[in-house]
């Protein structure tokens, strides 16, 4: 019999902690994918970030290293510039990039260093306790915005995707979501781009994913795909935010 689906090389066969519900899995699964694709596993390095997805090491089948946190694209970046020949990305929620790592993700794009950023957004701390993220929505609730979050109190959510696309360095930026199985397909389109765009040498390179945290969200996991769909998008729309592959009139 053919097998027609089957675990990456790029994974390891390893129960992983996220919750029920949680798109990192499917984040995860989507990158292996198109690094066995790629045929690249071997010179592949992933920077893992502090946040849910710290020991991503013991889910990828490639080289793994931790960096403090916010400081996930410096290591890449170190990285990268001493292994050219590398595919260099790092793997990052929106704690470790919007908030702390807000600097290093910015000056990473505008210098054009030639990595990649998976930059997954749930709109809240998930490790922590669910707190308020800076790509936290108005009026959700969280667990230290009990009433929703108030713009003259906390600000408004970063687009941190549309604010790295102005800078010159960046080549392709993109936002997708797991949400769907129309989706998760696309998404898996836009991390091979993006990884394709590092291996050409284009520029900096960045997919923001839409992810679900229904343990936070106080929802369930079906719930929060329809608010998804319905709410988040409509703060972080969907689809292909820069590509300099392409003439800037082109669809």
């Amino acid at each position: 019999m053919k097998t027609v689906f089957a675990r990456p090389e790029s994974m390891k066969s390893t129960p992983m902690h996220y919750c029920s519900g949680c798109g990192h899995g499917i984040v995860h699964r989507l990158i292996a994918e198109v690094i066995d694709e790629l045929g690249i596993r071997e010179r592949t390095v992933c920077v893992a970030p502090v946040g849910c997805a710290v020991t991503a090491y013991n889910y990828f089948n490639f080289d793994v290293c931790e960096a403090p946190h916010g400081r996930t694209p410096c290591v890449a970046t170190g990285i990268k510039r001493v292994h050219p020949g590398n595919l260099v990305f790092s793997y990052q929620g929106d704690g470790d990039l919007a908030a702390i790592g807000t600097a290093e993700i910015i000056h990473s794009a505008n210098r054009g260093e030639l990595i990649t950023a998976i930059f997954v957004n749930n709109g809240t701390y998930g490790m922590t306790g669910g707190q308020m993220a800076p790509t936290t929505l108005l009026k959700q609730k969280t667990a230290t915005t009990h009433m929703g979050r108030d713009a003259k109190l906390a600000g408004y959510p970063i687009k941190i995707s549309e604010m790295l696309a102005v800078t010159p360095g960046s080549a392709y930026i993109v936002r997708g979501s797991v949400h769907s199985p129309k989706n998760i397909l696309k998404a898996k389109r836009y991390i091979r781009t993006a990884f394709q765009t590092q291996l050409d040498g284009l520029g900096f390179s960045l997919v923001e994913v839409l992810s679900s945290c229904p343990v936070n969200w106080r929802i369930t996991p079906t719930q929060s795909n329809r608010y998804i769909d319905e709410v988040v998008t409509k703060e972080y729309p969907l689809g292909i935010i820069k590509d300099v592959s392409k003439p800037a009139d082109a669809t």
